[in-house]
């Protein structure tokens, strides 16, 4: 009995040995991988997006840091907004370890307290604008 369990214990081995020793076999020949275009997979607003970028919009949302302009009160610095107000953060001086935050609200300047500023006015949405060239 034993020596039936040696024997079978050797050949399973052996046979566990085979199957790990095993090689991945494959073509040597170069083929090119393409991927496809990610417009083709993407639905709803992530598609729409993606074709904003196409045309050169990377921020539809208008979240990018804006630069100040003269902010003076003939002249305020400009501000897209999809509601009534919007929070804006001003960083009054280029050494400055805070950020004054304030409220603007559409059709009234709001001055910050450096002095610059700030007029909310109705932002364009560029999502709505999309046409999708890919439609079927």
């Amino acid at each position: 009995m034993a020596l039936i369990r040696a024997a079978f214990s050797v050949s399973l081995r052996r046979l566990t040995a085979t199957n790990t020793l095993r090689t991945f076999a494959s073509d040597s020949g170069k083929k090119e991988i393409t991927f496809g275009n990610p417009i083709d997979h993407a639905t709803g607003e992530e598609k729409k997006i993606l074709l904003l970028e196409e045309q050169g919009i990377t921020d539809p949302y208008y979240l990018n840091t804006l630069k100040r302009g003269p902010g003076t009160k003939d002249k305020p610095n400009v501000v897209p907004s999809f509601e009534s107000k919007r929070l804006i953060g001003c960083i009054c001086e280029e050494d400055a370890t805070s950020i004054n935050w304030m409220y603007v609200h559409k059709g009234d300047p709001k001055r910050c307290e450096c002095g610059y500023w700030f007029k909310a006015v109705d932002a364009v949405d560029q999502l709505a604008t999309v046409e999708d060239p890919y439609k079927l």
